[in-house]
């Protein structure tokens, strides 16, 4: 850990490192550990807060391409039969399961921006490499928002049409399948997501640093940086969903089932291998549609994080 706060510090030094002014030459080491554990912890908050706030804005707009991605996973269908699905549904399940993704994808947002900081920055300051610090700091952010998995569990069976009729809404099946079937099996498809979050987030940080660092700052047009943040987010985030994607479509497959025995991963995809015709490239039916929510859905994550953190953080 770097030294911030010597016994005996240039005040100057001291002021610009803990962004408080006027600090005297001298003053108590538990004094100044306490100003930088305060100012740390408001700005971990803040990165929590960041990728809530942007995570909910994106699910309010992306969510009716989501739901046309889910159907052509689950049933292997060309996107305009997925549209044309949806439609004869009616409006009023158009929105129907967003309350899961709304829930988990924000807390899940939150956790993944502000656990990778949280772990990494000190990871940097113990001189880790930095790729080492990033692949670590993904990994615990990435296990940790496993832990909602249930949301995605329920997701999947609200926008599922042969559950329909049988839950009511997102409070109602998560009462059903817990006292029907236990806990267990709101973590049905869990190992894939755990294979999934850990790489992802490594690739989405690590890339999106690079692009930042190398792409101009664009700092005199505000038009410009935003383009610029959309553009990062939204590249990366499209290459992320596109790698994983048979892995989610898998994933889809497993969590389509209520009750039974469970599946592995090498099980449902050899199962789905073969319900599909055998035939690979059906593992990617959708791909279309998902690069394109993907694409847009990470620009805005991208943007709306980056104009949050702008916010927040000039707030003292």
């Amino acid at each position: 850990m770097q030294r911030i706060c010597p016994e005996e510090n240039d005040g100057a030094e001291l002021s610009e490192k803990t962004n408080i002014p006027n600090l005297p030459s001298k003053f108590s080491q538990v004094e100044c550990n306490l100003t930088v554990l305060n100012n740390m912890l408001i700005s971990d908050y803040r990165e929590f807060v960041c990728g809530w706030g942007a995570s909910v804005i994106n699910i309010s707009i992306t969510f009716p391409i989501n739901k046309i991605i889910f159907r052509q996973m689950l049933h292997g269908s060309r996107v305009t039969s997925a549209i044309r699905d949806l439609s004869s549904e009616g409006f009023i399940y158009l929105y129907r399961g967003i309350l899961p993704p709304l829930c988990q994808k924000s807390i899940s947002s939150a956790l993944m921006f502000g656990l990778y900081e949280n772990v990494r920055i000190p990871m940097l300051d113990n001189g880790f490499h930095y790729l080492i610090a990033n692949a670590v700091a993904a990994g615990v952010a990435g296990n940790a928002e496993a832990v909602l998995a249930p949301f995605e569990r329920i997701q999947a069976l609200l926008q599922n049409t042969t559950y329909n009729k049988n839950f009511k809404n997102m409070s109602h099946a998560f009462h059903v399948v817990y006292s029907e079937h236990g806990i267990r099996e709101l973590y049905r498809g869990l190992v894939p997501i755990l294979f999934r979050n850990g790489p992802t987030n490594f690739i989405f940080f690590t890339a999106r640093d690079y692009a930042s660092a190398h792409l101009p700052d664009f700092k005199d047009s505000k038009f410009l940086s935003i383009l610029k943040n959309f553009f990062i987010g939204a590249m990366i985030g499209a290459i992320n969903s596109t790698l994983v994607y048979p892995l989610n479509t898998i994933k889809v497959h497993m969590q389509s089932k209520l009750g039974g025995p469970f599946q592995t991963i090498s099980g449902a995809g050899v199962e789905l291998y073969e319900q599909r015709g055998r035939q690979l490239r059906y593992f990617f039916r959708g791909v279309h549609m998902n690069y394109t929510r993907a694409f847009i859905s990470w620009g805005v994550i991208n943007v709306a994080y980056e104009k949050l953190k702008f916010v927040l953080f000039k707030i003292q």
